[in-house]
């Protein structure tokens, strides 16, 4: 055989090794099958979502800073004390509010539940987006079993840096990905300083451009920078 030829055989195998890898975590992407959904048993998650660098404590609420050029914004993230029962697992309602001058311009409340292995698991967001003449936008919604929609990986219950794993799915709606790219990084925010932090990268199949998020342990999300410009930092956390 060849030297070229050898060579596109070693890359198409390894292509295909890493497609089966990410099949086999997350399901196939052809057609509205629910492969992942099959093979979640509502047994293997507990109650409490306590994963150390993605702690999700019902009644502790989280206040960001965004800002995109000289336009800036509050955000506020507050872990209620609800559940709900999405196939048979239940998740903690996470509450997220976007506000510009005291004008609610965002909506939404996640779903995320955390397996026994600590693994957190994104089960679905219903977003709505305020814009002009009370036109109200809710695409990026979906939820887990509706419309072939599937869940994902927010945080690994032991983080290493490595291949890139899905977030959320819905063809055409929700398609994030995400990678760790590092597990001892540092960042500074208006709440504090800290180190051994986790740093992923994410984005979306159906957008340009990434996100760097860091995730310092025991507290969670405390900054975030995307490559068009827009940064979120952690100003206060308000605990029960």
């Amino acid at each position: 055989m060849k030297p070229t030829l050898r060579l596109i055989c070693i890359v198409l195998c390894l292509a295909g090794i890493i497609q089966l890898s990410s099949a086999s975590i997350f399901g196939s992407d052809e057609g509205e099958g629910s492969t992942n959904i099959e093979k979640i048993n509502p047994a293997d998650f507990q109650s409490k979502v306590d994963n150390p660098y993605f702690p999700l404590v019902p009644g502790t609420t989280y206040n960001y800073i965004e800002t995109v050029g000289k336009d800036t914004s509050e955000n506020e993230v507050t872990v209620t004390h609800d559940t709900t029962l999405i196939e048979g697992v239940t998740c903690v309602v996470v509450h997220d509010v976007v506000k510009s001058n005291g004008v609610v311009k965002e909506e939404t409340f996640d779903w995320y539940a955390q397996d026994r292995e600590g693994n957190v698991w994104y089960f679905g967001e219903d977003t709505k987006e305020f814009k002009a003449h009370n036109k109200v936008v809710t695409r990026g919604s979906w939820k887990t079993g509706a419309k072939g929609a599937q869940p994902g990986i927010i945080m690994k219950g032991k983080p290493e840096m490595g291949e890139p794993y899905r977030q959320e799915y819905l063809k055409g709606e929700a398609e994030d990905m995400g990678q760790i790219v590092s597990v001892n990084d540092s960042a500074v925010v208006p709440y504090g300083s800290y180190t051994g932090c986790v740093k992923t990268k994410d984005w979306s199949m159906l957008e340009a451009g990434h996100e760097f998020k860091w995730y310092a342990k025991g507290i969670g999300c405390i900054r975030s920078q995307s490559t068009g410009g827009e940064t979120s930092v952690l100003v206060s956390v308000t605990k029960p």
